[in-house]
């Protein structure tokens, strides 16, 4: 077995192609809900985040406010560096129980969905093959100001927060392009479309090494035959 790391940006379309890879029948772990997880109430990285930014990132229920959390980390990289010792050790534990139950079902590879893989690079190692869920800037930030209801200010500083996206798809193995419409994009991921005619990503995964090392902005031929 071996793993894929896929990232995107803030408004990229991530969440969407994972929707789809799911619908394909790939084995896929969301790392942010791993997160959500971890920082539940009872954890050990609940209490410690109590410990560390006070009782003021608490709900009423208790859980964790992550808007409160989010707002007290945005550019102060030493209390998110606090909050990332916090959560990723216990994030890697679920992350490990995960990919295990879908070694034993027998999947050949499992895609996790890593929201921060190349930023944080803490589990770059691990992975055989990285995926960025790519978008142009115009695109991403009318997107973000629309979904998220942003002024134009806003909206720029949350992305600029992130690393650029076309620094992501440098380093990637491959990359999706999600700047046109959604259907287009949907195509690529179809492994019936004849829209595109590269590589079939998935595909090659499934067959061997031959695929390891190409580059591509196609990823057609998930074709539910991941085990």
């Amino acid at each position: 077995m071996f793993l894929v790391g896929l990232t995107g940006g803030i408004a990229s379309g991530k969440s969407s192609v994972i929707q789809v890879f799911q619908q394909l029948g790939c084995a896929v772990i969301d790392v942010d809900v791993l997160a959500r997880l971890v920082v539940q109430p009872g954890c050990p990285a609940h209490r410690r985040i109590v410990e560390a930014f006070g009782t003021e990132v608490l709900l009423e229920n208790g859980d964790i406010d992550r808007k409160v959390l989010g707002d007290l980390i945005f550019n102060q990289p030493d209390r998110r560096h606090l909050l990332n010792t916090i959560t990723h050790p216990e994030i890697f534990k679920e992350m490990v129980k995960e990919t295990f139950k879908y070694f034993l079902r027998g999947y050949r590879y499992v895609i996790l969905d890593i929201p921060l893989l190349f930023e944080t690079k803490k589990l770059l190692k691990y992975m055989k093959h990285t995926v960025v869920v790519y978008c142009d800037w115009d695109t991403q930030l009318a997107r973000l100001m629309q979904r998220n209801n942003l002024n134009r200010e806003d909206a720029e500083a949350r992305i600029k927060a992130q690393l650029p996206l076309k620094d992501k798809a440098r380093m990637a193995h491959h990359v999706l392009d999600n700047s046109g419409e959604w259907s287009v994009t949907k195509r690529q991921l179809d492994p019936q479309g004849q829209e595109f005619s590269g590589l079939h990503l998935l595909r090659g995964w499934n067959q061997g090494p031959s695929f390891w090392n190409h580059r591509s902005v196609s990823m057609r031929g998930c074709e539910g035959n991941n085990r």
